[in-house]
């Protein structure tokens, strides 16, 4: 007995419309406007022939407003699993073809249970977010929709890497989802991102404003802060979810992908002396010393268009993953403020979550003064450095190069913080304030009566650093490990990493800390 071929040929046709999404004129309509759709975003991502498709035939069966005469190939997301560079990821892709990609009850149950196998095969979510938003016509059960995968969105944070690509509309309560990933790339066109559009707003304030100015990939990557890169394109947003993925463990129950060399050597680099500034004073781009660290220089940087006054980014030391964290003097003179503190506290923890050993580099004169700043609640943000860095039990190893005053030298990881290992450059300048301002606050009366105020604060200035300030003091008190040459960094650095990777430290139970969120 063989199989009828009318069977066949009916599944064949079944699987020919699916395909064909909205069909062939709406397919067109956006390759015409440079975009990509559902499939061939997923085609891009995953190795060839080995993404399997699940709840292909999946549709509602809503029977209102019309909606009991259409038909929604798949209703409007891809969803199944795959391999990307031999390693297995789960991804659903939302179909702006099929009824703008809107979201109804059949759409969320698909996307959640993609999640749900993310979770059991400890595999890492990539979300590519094309959607119109809710769909009206399905009511209270879209809004239920959303809750269900904001909630799996909770669930699997933490446990595997969540990364959301947005490459068209993701609006309203749809805009929430990717919030709450852990990383989100969006492309510089034909892709927005808002709660309320220009037009609501409008109604509401009065004022007019622009789609750019609400929901544009520039905006987020520099202002809001809600947006960790900018692709030129869609091709590219995929490069980059593979570059991130190459930086990260499948799951938090395993160590990311450390390739690291048999054998280090102590090697130095000449570059990282001709790097620091004669004076303390100038600025000192901390991208060249990094360059100088890692492997190749290459460094994928996080949130590069926010908050620049301090640099976070994934690379490898001698083949080991590392998270960096940086003051960048360059910009508000690498001082902590709200929107540093929060884009530092948030990669620490995201590194921790998933295993990956922390490098600070230390360069930093305090936080930021200001009304702004003090009303802007600078002292709870800033908080969150000390509970990011206190609660992480991954490796941590910082190198003060310079500046490191205050509680600012407390928040970029201090030995007292949990730093495992605290290297410093014999131009480290570890004190409670800088060196001027010490000197007026302690000498004011000898300043005053000197015959030459200004040369007189220079020489107790000096005389301040030498006795107080200097690293070997902090390395007389046991505060910092070692005082190194900075030309050995790199192979120090990675030396002690390499010894630390077999780290282990056991924390309280309890339920979570309490950050001052």
């Amino acid at each position: 007995m063989t199989l009828d071929a009318k069977l066949l040929d009916d599944m064949k046709a079944r699987r020919a419309k699916l395909l064909a999404g909205g069909g062939e004129d709406k397919i067109a309509a956006r390759h015409k406007k440079g975009l990509w759709t559902a499939r061939e975003r997923l085609a891009a991502l995953f190795q060839e022939h080995t993404f399997q498709e699940s709840g292909a035939h999946a549709q509602h069966s809503c029977r209102f407003f019309g909606m009991e005469k259409k038909d929604l190939p798949g209703d409007g997301v891809v969803v199944g699993t795959g391999y990307v560079d031999g390693r297995l990821v789960a991804a659903f892709s939302q179909d702006f073809t099929v009824a703008a990609g809107s979201l109804g009850k059949i759409h969320a149950k698909k996307i959640v249970s993609v999640m749900q196998s993310a979770a059991k095969l400890g595999a890492p979510l990539v979300a590519f977010k094309d959607s119109g938003g809710a769909r009206i016509q399905e009511g209270v059960d879209a809004l239920s929709g959303y809750g269900e995968v904001f909630f799996h969105n909770v669930l699997l944070s933490g446990v595997v890497p969540q990364i959301a690509v947005i490459c068209g509309p993701c609006a309203g309560g749809a805009a929430y989802s990717p919030a709450l990933m852990d990383f989100i790339i969006m492309t510089k066109s034909n892709a927005f991102m808002f709660i309320t559009g220009p037009e609501v707003i409008k109604s509401v304030t009065g004022k007019a404003v622009t789609m750019d100015e609400v929901g544009s990939a520039d905006m987020h990557s520099s202002v809001s802060g809600n947006v960790h890169f900018v692709a030129d394109d869609e091709a590219h947003a995929v490069d980059l979810v593979r570059r991130l993925l190459s930086y990260l463990p499948a799951n938090n129950a395993e160590d990311p992908p450390h390739r690291p060399s048999s054998t280090i050597a102590l090697v130095e680099d000449p570059r990282l002396n001709e790097i620091i500034p004669s004076e303390s004073s100038r600025p000192m781009d901390v991208r060249g010393v990094i360059g100088c660290l890692v492997d190749d220089g290459e460094f994928l940087e996080v949130h590069a268009n926010f908050a620049g006054n301090i640099i976070v980014g994934f690379a490898r030391i001698e083949g080991m993953v590392v998270g960096v964290i940086a003051n960048q003097s360059t910009v508000r003179a690498g001082t902590l403020d709200i929107d540093s503190s929060d884009k530092g506290a948030r990669f620490i923890r995201t590194c921790n979550a998933f295993n990956i050993p922390l490098v600070t580099l230390v360069d930093i004169p305090g936080f930021m003064p200001g009304i702004e700043q003090e009303r802007g609640g600078i002292i709870r943000h800033g908080a969150k450095m000390l509970f990011a860095y206190a609660s992480a039990t991954v490796p941590k190893i910082t190198v003060i190069m310079r500046k490191a005053y205050g509680g600012s030298y407390l928040a970029m990881c201090s030995q007292e913080m949990g730093a495992d290992v605290v290297f410093a450059w014999p131009t480290a300048e570890i004190a409670v304030m800088g060196a001027e301002g010490a000197i007026n606050v302690l000498y004011s009366k000898e300043l005053k009566a000197a015959e030459d105020p200004k040369a007189k604060a220079m020489e107790l200035a000096a005389a301040y650093r030498a006795e107080f300030a200097s690293p070997y003091v902090s390395a007389r008190n046991g505060y910092i490990t070692d005082v190194i040459d900075p030309a050995t960094t790199r192979s120090l650095v990675a030396l002690s990493l390499h010894k630390l990777l077999s780290k282990r430290e056991l924390r309280p139970p309890k339920k979570h800390g309490n950050i001052p969120l």
